[in-house]
């Protein structure tokens, strides 16, 4: 333990006044003691975790973690903030600052280090301990668990203590019983707070916990027989549970990790809530569970737009495969035989081993019939990450509905939240433990199916199918300004959070359109795509251009962003935004609108729903096209060169191009 933090990995009067220059700060620390090799690097990967969520925990304590192929052995350095610094926690700034760095292929010791810190830091006496310590080497003896802090137990507590062991196994028999499962994305620090802070909150309230961290380290599987036993369920995770199909059949609380931390006494009343109840989750028992990294359901925490956004996105994720194979395959058909072979008759009926329009008639009727999944598809999982399994049914019908009304894209949306919140509903209905069994697979599908139906057809279906038609006459009724005006949204949205929720809605309205293409939709897709190539190919041509001012890592990833721009790969440009949001966002998002903004005015028009460059011959006015994305990329290029030169004085050390990583000052 002693290697992991020392004295002079400890700065007691941390001057930062923001996450960034505290993470440099004590970054730097760990650079003058060997355990970082290059600083702009690692701290690439800091801001790339804080990215995906903010590291503040309740309590005054902050936390930026990662795992770097920039660090040499397991590290921690701790700095203690007077003012206190930001770091994204709901009661406020954090006083105490743990940098946490491992490396890429850290060992499971290590890693079982960095756990038992995370745990201590749910002890109010650890935390209490270090803001009162004056001495650099104590506060590294304390915070490598050699020295304790004194604590006295009261009288009373004390006798609370020789009678708890004798009365333990009687409790443990009448209480209720809850298993928990934790995870975060690097698995080093939140899986392990959550799982202190549920079982301390467990115990407080007389209940049993069994806790299964799923982090960086592996995972211990839950004993079956103690699953079995649980009561309830609570799902702390900001990655996919492992095996969820061991839970099938008990009420589940599914919530992310840093609710498990700040608010694990709710978690465990709701659970509490949902078992007397009687609702269930979805997951069978039995069998393979869900392919790891397949989005399950939202839960149901955060405020309302949070979980709408969330349970849009997993019916929209499900749907991109359809529509990337369907979409490319009816381009290559277009490309091998023209647009009237869309009016082909049946390759079933009709095929010809040696023509080409046989085989062109061939892709596009796959390619067809693989769009007619879309709206199925993208109902039946946002009703999914509303409600589980038992809401796919009903969610694919209520999309079939969708179809046959021509309500189209906006049809299967209202479906999927019309079959999610139909689930929802039946399962708050109390029913005998001996229905529990057969309720997922049998009566919640099937009633759920029937209002579904019920309200596609006779309620909601027509006035939806109206309002598809009204906004396809306005697509096709576009142009002059309101055309630009359109283009400049939809670039915005692309580039704004590069794959994130904005990106997929724009993305999703565009592909909408291509299940019955229009003029209008065609011009939408067009100018959506173009502005999705900008942000990777901008910074691509930035790195090339200006490399002193970007790291050796940039400079690498700058590489591979040529491809994944020409791809229209808009996450190519990530790395790039994480390290510095506040320069490369915006100017990413200028290129984009104008790119938007040309494509449109240029009436260029797009057949294929992906392919970049790769599809250029499918394009409506090839050239203008690729021009407005140089233009975009040329526009997004200078703003980022700019304003990165502008950061930059004369001993700010800036990267070199001979190779070598110094730090640029923020």
């Amino acid at each position: 333990m002693s290697e992991l933090i020392t004295a002079e990995l400890v700065d007691l009067d941390l001057s930062a006044e923001t996450k960034s220059e505290a993470a440099r700060s004590l970054a730097e620390r760990m650079v003058s003691a060997g355990r970082v090799t290059d600083l702009d690097g690692f701290l690439a990967d800091v801001a790339a975790r804080e990215a995906q969520m903010p590291t503040g925990l309740d309590g005054g304590i902050g936390i930026p973690h990662c795992r770097s192929e920039h660090v040499t052995t397991p590290t921690l350095a701790f700095g203690r903030s007077r003012r206190g610094i930001d770091f994204g926690a709901a009661d406020g700034p954090a006083d105490l600052v743990f940098l946490i760095a491992a490396p890429a292929g850290a060992d499971d010791d290590h890693l079982t280090i960095l756990s038992s810190l995370a745990r201590r830091l749910m002890d109010p006496g650890f935390t209490d301990a270090l803001r009162a310590e004056a001495d650099p080497a104590v506060a590294a003896a304390l915070v490598r668990g050699e020295q304790a802090p004194a604590r006295t137990p009261e009288p009373a507590e004390a006798s609370k203590e020789k009678t708890a062991t004798a009365a333990e196994a009687e409790q443990a028999a009448k209480s209720f019983r809850i298993v928990a499962v934790t995870s975060c994305p690097t698995g080093i620090a939140h899986t392990y707070m959550a799982a202190e802070s549920l079982a301390a909150a467990a115990r407080a309230q007389g209940v049993v916990l069994d806790v299964e961290t799923q982090g960086s380290a592996g995972f211990e599987r839950l004993d079956p027989e103690v699953i079995a036993a649980a009561d309830a369920v609570i799902w702390a995770h900001d990655v996919d549970v492992r095996e969820k199909a061991r839970f099938g059949g008990k009420p589940v609380v599914d919530t992310g990790v840093k609710a498990g931390i700040n608010r694990p006494a709710e978690l465990i009343a709701e659970a509490r809530a949902k078992a007397e109840r009687g609702e269930i989750s979805g997951t069978t028992g039995g069998g393979a569970g869900p392919a790891e990294g397949t989005d399950g359901p939202a839960g149901s925490t955060g405020h309302f737009g949070v979980r709408l956004r969330t349970y849009l996105m997993s019916g929209v994720s499900y749907m991109v495969p359809f529509v990337a194979a369907g979409g490319l395959l009816i381009a290559l058909s277009f490309a091998i035989g023209g647009y009237e072979i869309a009016g082909a008759k049946s390759v079933a009926d009709h095929f010809v081993w040696g023509e080409s329009a046989s085989w062109a008639a061939l892709l596009n009727q796959i390619g067809t019939a693989a769009f007619g999944f879309l709206v199925p598809v993208l109902a039946g999982y946002i009703a999914y990450g509303m409600a589980d399994r038992p809401a796919l049914v009903p969610g694919f019908v209520g999309g079939a509905i969708a179809l046959t009304i021509d309500a189209g894209f906006l049809g299967g949306l209202v479906a999927g939240l019309l079959a999610g919140a139909a689930v929802m509903a039946i399962q708050r209905v109390k029913v005998h433990p001996t229905l529990r069994g057969i309720m997922p697979v049998l009566v919640i599908p099937l009633l759920a199916s029937i209002a579904v139906g019920f309200l596609m057809f006779i309620v909601v279906g027509k006035p939806i199918a109206s309002l598809q038609n009204a906004l396809t006459d306005w697509l096709n009724g576009l142009s002059g300004s309101n055309a630009v005006i359109l283009g400049v949204v939809l670039g915005l949205m692309m580039c704004f959070d590069m794959g994130g929720p904005l990106n997929k809605v724009a993305y999703a309205f565009a592909v909408g359109g291509l299940a019955d293409p229009t003029p209008g939709s065609l011009k939408v897709m067009a100018a959506v795509m173009a502005a999705g190539m900008v942000p990777p190919l901008a910074m691509a041509l930035a790195t090339t251009l200006r490399r002193s001012l970007f790291t050796r890592t940039e400079r690498e990833n700058g590489r591979a962003a040529w491809v994944l721009g020409a791809s229209f790969i808009t996450e190519g440009a990530i790395p790039f935004a994480a390290a510095d949001p506040l320069r490369v966002i915006p100017s990413v998002m200028a290129g984009g609108a104008v790119t938007g903004a040309l494509s449109m005015a240029f009436g260029c028009t797009l057949r294929a729903p992906h392919g970049g460059v790769f599809v250029v011959p499918l394009i409506g006015e090839p050239f203008l096209y690729l021009l407005a994305i140089a233009v975009g990329t040329a526009v997004s290029t200078a703003l980022v060169v700019v304003l990165k030169g502008m950061r930059r004085t004369p001993d700010s050390g800036a990267p070199v191009d001979d190779g070598s990583a110094v730090a640029v000052a923020a």
